[in-house]
């Protein structure tokens, strides 16, 4: 681990970038149920919008169907409302006590779709990055001392490369995942 308070920076903000990466791809509906995809959905509830974990909770009945009950069930219509507004890409039904998602089987269409959504996000992951090499480059350019620059450079630039490594392998086994049939 870098000893330099600029290369440690880099590498805390370069593992926040690939941690929302992560964040960013669990949301990807890959054709099973997964919590992840309605989670982070805000619902207007109680005058004020709250994401669905913090008022519901959220179980996987089947490979295909999300079952969400809400801790509350004055704000059963509530929720329903934003997960139709939401757009998962599946039907919502509620039977008074629980709300069910049953998502439709993936087409090759939809596929597609979503391994080029992984591409843009990825590549937005990779930007960020570039943004924060940029951001450590001019703090180290800045010091007196030539070799030590040189040597902090060149330990910068590796962090980068392995980082940028980490992002395609994530690309590339999400992309996998997506195809799978």
């Amino acid at each position: 681990m870098p000893t330099d308070p600029r290369l440690t920076q880099f590498h805390q903000s370069a593992e926040k970038v690939f941690a929302h990466l992560l964040s960013e791809f669990s949301k990807l509906q890959t054709g099973r149920a997964s919590a992840a995809l309605v989670e982070t959905v805000s619902v207007e509830a109680y005058g004020q919008r709250q994401p669905l974990k913090a008022i519901a909770g959220i179980s996987i009945q089947d490979s295909k169907t999300i079952v969400i009950q809400a801790w509350d069930r004055t704000i059963m219509g509530d929720i329903e409302r934003a997960l139709q507004a939401g757009d998962l890409g599946g039907s919502v039904q509620n039977d008074g006590t629980v709300i069910r998602i049953i998502l439709p089987a993936m087409t090759q269409e939809r596929r597609e779709q979503l391994v080029k959504v992984v591409s843009k996000l990825a590549e937005e992951a990779r930007i960020s990055l570039r943004q924060q090499r940029q951001a450590s480059h001019d703090a180290i350019k800045q010091d007196k001392d030539e070799d030590v620059r040189d040597t902090l450079l060149k330990e910068l630039q590796k962090a980068v490369d392995d980082m940028n490594a980490k992002i395609d392998t994530l690309k590339k086994s999400k992309e996998e995942e997506l195809m799978k049939v």
